[in-house]
């Protein structure tokens, strides 16, 4: 049997800084407070809670006083800096800078909607902490949608301007962009660049990676996608596994892994999210080889 890890799969630049910085902070403490998981693995935040790190969420954000508190990558609105203010707490912003720069487009949008009496919708997930921060640059005006249904909250006699949540799919944006459109032309008649502007801010690290999975998926006999259930971009990536190859499995450990699933002459490949630790893609290697004596015989 021959297993291989995709060298594409896990961290992004954005998650890796933000686990780097925690890791230098906590050399010199015993505690550094996160705002939330640092990442969307449940092993990853296991691990980094050994060595220190606590996870608290906003409400306990506005009790805290006098300490050093990390944003992870998500980035987060303006309302935590203005707490973080008025408790002395010092912030170790670890946001994403491709996230930042996506906040200040949305700000800026948001305004100019304001002025013109239009609406900034986000192609994202109600509640992602990524979405959070960036409804909060609207006053928490900004509509989120996620499928066609959620469509049903857009106002299509005003202007609209689209963004997405960075970690979306490519497919799933462009498909909502065409619908939003469709509805535009079935209200007005027509569309023109006052009443619809799109803006495609998936981040290419993210988004690069489905064709380079669609690649992996072809050439190995079956996948095993390894990222935490809460990991969007988990979910995202599993399914471009799945629809390419169907023996793709969906584990967060190797606990999960299921000796059936293998023929001694495999090719099995690992992969996973932007949110998957490699120290984790290399134990479920290490477990599938162990296993090797157990797995089905061919006839």
């Amino acid at each position: 049997m021959e297993v291989t890890i995709d060298k594409n799969s896990g961290y992004c630049f954005g998650v890796e800084y933000a686990i780097q910085m925690a890791e230098d902070e906590m050399r010199d403490s015993d505690k550094l407070y996160c705002l939330g998981d640092i990442v969307h693995n449940d092993m990853e935040v296991k691990r980094l809670s050994g060595k220190g790190l606590v996870v608290i969420d906003r409400e306990q954000l506005k009790c805290l006083r006098n300490c050093k508190v990390l944003i992870r990558a998500h980035g987060e609105p303006p309302e935590t800096y203005k707490t973080a203010i008025e408790n002395n707490i010092e912030l170790i912003d670890a946001s994403c800078p491709v996230v930042l720069k996506l906040q200040h487009r949305v700000k800026t949008a948001f305004d100019k909607m304001e002025r013109e009496k239009g609406q900034i919708v986000i192609y994202g997930k109600k509640g992602h902490a990524e979405v959070i921060g960036l409804t909060g640059q609207t006053l928490e005006k900004a509509l989120v949608v996620m499928e066609e249904k959620d469509l049903e909250s857009i106002d299509f006699t005003r202007p609209v301007t689209l963004f997405s949540q960075t970690t979306k799919s490519t497919k799933g944006f462009y498909e909502l962009k065409e619908k939003i459109e469709e509805r535009i032309k079935a209200t007005k008649g027509s569309l023109t660049e006052v009443d619809f502007n799109a803006n495609d801010s998936i981040c290419r690290q993210v988004s690069n990676r489905e064709p380079q999975l669609t690649q992996f998926s072809k050439v190995n006999d079956v996948v095993i996608f390894v990222a935490g259930k809460k990991s969007s971009n988990g979910k995202a990536l599993y399914q471009v596994c799945k629809g390419i190859n169907h023996r793709s499995y969906f584990v967060e450990s190797e606990e999960d892994i299921n000796v059936d699933w293998f023929y001694p002459e495999d090719k099995v490949g690992i992969c996973g999210a932007t949110s998957t630790p490699m120290w984790l893609m290399e134990r479920v290697k290490e477990y599938i080889l162990s296993k090797s004596g157990e797995y089905i015989l061919t006839e």
